[in-house]
């Protein structure tokens, strides 16, 4: 009896020692206070869970730098390009086309944040369903010579996943180099029969960053949420659509919308680098720098001839393995420019403090701010955060949709009727602080416009939340939001 007492006394006191060495830890980092003290309560509060918890999802690796880009080829040319486009910015006025002169400190910014080089496009077409985005994937796939570069964060044994699957293998048997990049998390549930015939058909498959609970350096916390397609280093694709039945049909919603985008030009090159760079970080392995994967490069000067009919934009890649925030810095600049109006679409709100305060120093400036959310999300607890921010959102003026029909999956922001944002990337915590995210911002009015449009249009389909009803929801609802919003930077 004394023996386990013994025992119990020293794990316990080994236990307290690791609280407090950890809570020391996570104070002396400096980050989120909000942050902070919502992992030392989980700490305090739930006996060795609350640890293993912390050691699994709640280190920063971006500054233990545990995701490295030094020495990638692909990181260098950028570097160097950047570095010469800030230059060339600085020194020569007529460097950035006229109408893009008023958005030079935000071109800037995603410059040195993430190095994102600003691209001369011939074309960018905007998929405002995910039926329309798959449907123009997979022809694009078919038409694929040379290669064909495809990342999703999720992939399903289901007809929209068996017929990409097929198509892949077709390809591969062609003779085209085919290359499939997943999540671990996000392919959980994805079959071993799937893989091997992907596999075993010629079809490089990796899988990034395998989730091994039980090894205290698991980077678990830190999913790639990119959804990218490459072919031939010619056309790119880039948004919120998986490959999965739901994207297609809706699944369990009556209808599921999503925002995607095609690119042709020389933004394909930053597409084409995410892709490899990741893949790198799976293998170890470096492809030497080849026409066939860069046949558009970024030329050393803009093309400013025929400039009104030109597309520029800038791909925006953050997370883990990137010294700054890119996205999130990107999202609070471009609202903080904001001067008439701002329409942002997102499935999940539950963003950092800049971010919330940016959109309400906005409203209350005079600019407005359109938020569109779901009245019904696929996750519960993501729901609750989300509309615990409703409140202080609809005080500061900001005018809340929650769609009825259906589940919006976009990740939009338009500004003025001038530039936009479309990726990836959702307006919450881990969207923004943990996952590897990527995002095009588009510099073109025609399409701005068009995103604005698509906004209105589904205005009517909307709820329209209105402060003294809200006020009166259920104490139950208000004690969800509470406890959500609680949990919220550690989800």
């Amino acid at each position: 009896m004394l023996f386990w007492e013994f025992i119990y006394t020293v794990f316990y006191a080994l236990y307290i020692v690791l609280v407090i060495y950890t809570s020391g830890v996570i104070i002396y980092q400096k980050s989120d206070p909000v942050k902070s003290l919502s992992w030392i309560i989980v700490i305090l509060s739930l006996p060795y869970i609350g640890l293993i918890l912390y050691i699994l999802f709640g280190q920063n690796f971006r500054k233990r730098k545990l995701f490295n880009r030094k020495g990638v080829r692909d990181e260098r040319v950028k570097r160097i390009t950047a570095n010469r486009q800030l230059k060339q910015i600085k020194n020569d006025i007529n460097f950035l086309p006229e109408h893009l002169h008023e958005f030079k400190k935000l071109i800037t910014l995603n410059l040195k944040s993430s190095r994102s080089i600003l691209g001369v496009n011939s074309a960018v077409e905007i998929f405002f369903t995910g039926k329309e985005a798959l449907d123009s994937m997979y022809n694009t796939v078919a038409q694929a010579k040379q290669h064909i570069h495809l990342q999703s964060y999720i992939i399903e044994d289901d007809e929209i996943g068996n017929k990409f699957k097929n198509l892949l293998i077709k390809k591969a048997n062609e003779g085209v180099e085919v290359r499939l990049l997943y999540d671990d998390i996000g392919c959980w549930s994805l079959g071993t029969s799937f893989k091997n015939e992907l596999s075993n058909n010629g079809v490089e498959l990796l899988c990034f960053s395998p989730v091994k609970f039980l090894m205290p350096t698991s980077k678990a916390n830190y999913r790639n949420h990119r959804k990218i397609l490459v072919t031939d280093g010619l056309i790119g694709y880039i948004g919120g659509v998986n490959i999965a039945d739901r994207y297609y049909t809706g699944g369990n919603f009556s209808d599921w919308r999503d925002t995607h985008i095609q690119i042709s030009g020389e933004s394909v090159a930053a597409l084409q680098s995410s892709f490899l760079l990741d893949r790198y970080f799976i293998i170890n392995q470096q492809f030497n720098r080849k026409k066939k994967y860069y046949p558009i490069e970024v030329k050393e000067n803009l093309d400013l001839s025929n400039s009104d009919e030109h597309i520029y934009s800038q791909i925006i890649t953050s997370g883990p393995d990137s010294d700054w925030a890119g996205i999130m810095q990107c999202y609070f600049s471009a609202i903080a420019s904001a001067k008439k109006d701002i329409f942002i679409v997102t499935p999940y709100f539950t963003p950092n403090e800049s971010i919330l305060n940016a959109i309400k120093t906005a409203s209350l400036g005079g600019v407005d701010v359109c938020l569109m959310l779901s009245e019904k999300s696929d996750t519960n607890i993501a729901q609750w955060g989300t509309m615990s921010y409703a409140t202080e959102l609809l005080e500061a003026g900001v005018k809340v949709y929650l769609l009825k029909k259906g589940f919006n999956h976009s990740k939009v922001i338009s500004i003025d009727s001038k530039f936009c944002i479309i990726g990836s990337a959702n307006m919450d915590n881990r969207s923004l602080e943990h996952n590897f995210e990527i995002t095009g911002i588009i510099y073109n009015s025609k399409l701005a416009k068009k995103v604005e449009q698509q906004f209105r249009k589904d205005i009517p389909e909307c709820r329209n939340l209105a402060s003294s009803k809200w006020a009166k929801r259920s104490f139950k609802n208000k004690l969800k939001e509470s406890l959500a919003r609680l949990l919220s930077p550690l989800i």
